[in-house]
């Protein structure tokens, strides 16, 4: 049974929103000035030689106008040859593969292809996504890359409403630019007192 990891850039007050394309977001790229060889190297890793891709539509969207353009790199290498497994109604109009639409329950589709023989799937980019997966207990790990920055304002990680859950830490690892990536395994539900 493949696995479903989770991976997203996060700033300290859990912003996710990285441009103005969905919104009046006044700080465009702020994870660029954080970049180096070392944090590259660690997604790359984070994400192994071969993977499948799990996308909304408006993160494939945005991906499928920059990624197939962009020159060869391990980065755009591995995400072109991925298989994209996207949320969308309109499965018609997907042009980057190779791809399929998941269909109208997303929760079907998911387990359908965890069950499927091949590479473990990534979720890049999308906090309604992330919400799902969780409620539905699909996902299996969660890597925070979390930048040095607080924005106050953008598109969260976690959605208002998303089920409580507990979770185990994996590794943990920094970088020389200040981002900590923390992999934790989803643990189930949440544990109190």
């Amino acid at each position: 049974m493949r696995k479903l990891k989770i991976i997203e850039h996060i700033s300290l007050d859990g912003v996710i929103q990285n441009s103005a394309d969905d919104g009046d977001f006044p700080y465009s790229d702020w994870t660029a000035p954080y970049r180096t060889p070392a944090g590259l190297d660690a997604i790359l890793a984070a994400q192994g030689e071969s993977f499948n891709l799990l996308l909304g539509r408006r993160t494939y969207d945005l991906w499928s106008s920059y990624w197939p353009k962009a020159p060869s790199s391990p980065m755009a290498d591995r995400l072109d040859a991925a298989t994209k497994y996207i949320v969308t109604h309109r499965p018609e109009s997907l042009e980057w593969g190779p791809f399929e639409g998941l269909g109208p329950d997303i929760a079907l589709g998911i387990r359908r292809i965890k069950s499927q023989d091949g590479p473990d799937l990534i979720l890049w980019g999308s906090s309604t996504l992330t919400s799902k997966l969780l409620e539905h207990g699909l996902a299996d790990e969660v890597l925070l890359c979390v930048y040095p920055v607080l924005l106050g304002t953008g598109k969260r990680f976690f959605a208002e409403g998303t089920p409580p859950r507990s979770f185990e830490l994996v590794s943990t690892k920094a970088t020389p630019s200040g981002i900590i990536l923390t992999t934790y395994k989803v643990a189930g539900p949440l544990k109190t007192g």
